[in-house]
């Protein structure tokens, strides 16, 4: 049974036994984490139940593994000529979550 679920803006197509990484969720590693903004929902039969805009009932539960930090990204600015230059770095954290179940 596949779903589609948002988490962080982002959507996501998922299954039981799947290891998914979303934006930062603030709970504990070792936390379940319930999702319950399901937008699609695949059956056992092949059939597709599809919300408007989220699937009553459904929901996807899922255990977070680890909190994760992304690669540096770097940005850089400058003004030719002028001895203006600027550097700045961001790390973007996110959660790595193994879903257990998805439920309609």
């Amino acid at each position: 049974m596949n779903a589609i679920i948002q988490s962080g803006g982002k959507q996501l197509k998922v299954k039981a036994g799947d290891i998914v990484e979303v934006e930062k969720l603030a709970v504990a590693d070792g936390a379940e984490v319930i999702f319950e903004e399901v937008l699609a929902i695949e059956g056992e039969d092949g059939k597709l139940n599809i919300g408007t805009p989220v699937v009553a009932g459904a929901k996807v539960v899922g255990k977070v593994l680890e909190v994760l930090k992304a690669k540096k990204v770097v940005a850089f600015k400058m003004k030719r000529r002028k001895g203006y230059r600027r550097t700045h770095g961001h790390r973007q954290r996110y959660s790595r979550v193994e879903i257990l179940s998805v439920n309609a």
